[in-house]
């Protein structure tokens, strides 16, 4: 800016805000940001309503609640929709300024998302289209600054392990992770065979080789994953990633313990432990979440009906507490001649308890008493109606989160054909 003062202030429809003008080159907003690269006036006046020389005041005939919350979104990284606004009419302000539909948290992204199907609209669409119109456009030169050199792949590295329907290169290694984790599996489950141990004194190179193979895999994965992420310390709190070190780990503990001539089974508890973590692998089928809708829909479910889930178990325990101790009573406490052993504690009695209130009835203890069935009629009957209760909000969210994880898929399908056809 060859230009005015070193104060900038930026007029938004009547609301005044200063920068200096680092501040102003550095602007996350595309179309404040250009301001610094004016050399003239008129080239100001493109960008912006107009503009007083004098107080060095650029002037934007905007929604000036709307640009509060664009403001919060500066500050804090966080962008939402202003109450009682019509979506889109913020979504025309958010692509004024030069945001996008991804700047907006979850929640609000699949407002919009609705509301653009409801009127037929799409959201990549919008930007994509909004974008070209800026690019292309006389008024509006080249707004977006594409990653360059190391930062550029390492972007697409990222993306090619968090976002498998990014690119094809994502796809085939989805697919690749997903057959290591299937003959991780089945030697896991194949590991439990009485004939496991003669196959394994027969081939055991092969069997090492294939181990080691899968070892090598997911460890060079779990590697780049964490060289390539954008906070590492928000990678190693995630519980897929906690997973993956537990069940890794087993291996390279016992190959070192083995060269050190103590083999683990002969560990005592040690070795009950290693096994014990060797068996986490089963959890590596949790991997496969990235690459299917269903179990991400699951996890999404489970992550925002938390409070739900808690009520549920608050309701089965109370529940559970009240008619064991009362079945205890019933069936063994009163000594009336019948003197049921299945019920001689509380704690015998709430396995019974539970599996007549989720009506598993395994009928493996069973009351005999007369009181005892009546209070087993009540038992199932309050379980369904205690059970029931909380699934109607489980299961509409279940339906948003699928619908919401739904369109982001259908999103990322359209930019992989998009790239597919170029």
């Amino acid at each position: 800016m060859k230009f005015g003062k070193s104060i900038c202030v930026l007029n938004v429809g009547g609301t005044r805000y200063a920068f200096t003008r680092e501040v102003i080159r550095d602007f996350p907003l595309r179309r404040v940001s250009r301001l610094h690269a004016c050399a003239t006036e008129k080239e100001v006046l493109e960008l912006c309503d107009d503009y007083d020389r004098d107080r060095n005041e650029f002037f934007f005939d905007r929604h000036a609640q709307a640009f509060v919350f664009i403001m919060l979104y500066v500050r804090s990284g966080k962008l939402r929709f202003v109450p009682g606004e019509c979506e889109l009419s913020f979504y025309a302000e958010m692509l004024y300024w030069g945001l996008e539909s991804a700047h907006l948290d979850s929640c609000c992204q699949k407002r919009l998302d609705d509301r653009m199907s409801e009127m037929g609209l799409d959201v990549s669409e919008e930007d994509g289209r909004v974008l070209d119109d800026r690019v292309q456009s006389p008024d509006e030169p080249v707004q977006v600054a594409p990653l360059a050199g190391p930062a550029k792949w390492l972007e697409k590295l990222r993306k090619a392990f968090e976002e498998p329907n990014s690119s094809v290169g994502a796809q085939l290694l989805a697919s690749v992770s997903v057959m290591f984790v299937i003959v991780s599996m089945v030697m896991l489950c194949a590991s439990t065979l009485p004939d496991w141990d003669t196959a394994k004194r027969k081939t055991v190179e092969e069997h090492k080789i294939v181990e080691a193979v899968c070892i090598g895999w997911f460890t060079a994965e779990c590697i780049l994953r964490f060289l390539v992420a954008r906070n590492k310390w928000d990678f190693l709190r995630k519980p897929l990633n906690i997973i993956d070190v537990i069940a890794i780990s087993p291996y390279y503990v016992t190959m070192a313990l083995a060269r050190a001539g103590m083999p683990g089974a002969s560990l005592g508890a040690a070795g009950v432990i290693l096994r014990v973590l060797r068996m986490m692998r089963v959890f590596w089928l949790m991997k496969l979440a990235r690459h299917f809708l269903g179990l991400q829909t699951l996890g999404l479910t489970l992550t925002r009906c938390y409070r739900e889930m808690v009520m549920l178990m608050v309701f089965v325990c109370v529940a559970m507490a009240i008619y064991s101790a009362l079945a205890q009573l019933l069936e063994h406490g009163l000594d009336l001649g019948v003197q049921n052993p299945d019920y001689a504690t509380i704690p015998a009695a709430a396995w019974w308890v539970i599996i007549s209130m989720t009506t598993v009835g395994y009928g493996d203890v069973y009351p005999v008493t007369v009181g005892g069935r009546l209070l087993g009629g009540m038992c199932v009957v309050s379980g369904i109606v205690l059970l029931a209760l909380p699934i109607t909000f489980i299961y509409h969210s279940f339906v948003q989160c699928y619908h919401e994880l739904k369109l982001r898929s259908a999103r990322c399908a359209r930019s992989l054909s998009s790239e597919i056809l170029q």
